[in-house]
């Protein structure tokens, strides 16, 4: 059984370039899901995360509000 590479916060920070504020508003507004918790309670996210940190930056720089943004993402689901 393979596996999955979980990230901690700052990994994301480091590669999405984005700050730990950022990306915990991301969490807490629902566009971005964390994997889990470890037992300290430290978010863990799984490498979709990244494609999904993309999605909303390319978005924003479109002038898409947040609230724009999670409605077009909940779309795609769909």
């Amino acid at each position: 059984m393979k596996r999955e590479k979980l990230f901690k916060i700052g990994e994301v920070m480091q590669y999405s370039g984005l700050s730990r504020q950022t990306i915990h508003n991301y969490t807490l507004a629902g566009l971005i899901q964390e994997a889990r918790r470890t037992v300290s309670g430290h978010r863990l996210y799984d490498e979709s995360v990244f494609d999904r940190l993309e999605q909303i930056k390319t978005l924003q720089s479109k002038n898409y509000t947040l609230y724009q943004i999670k409605k077009l993402l909940e779309q795609q689901k769909k």
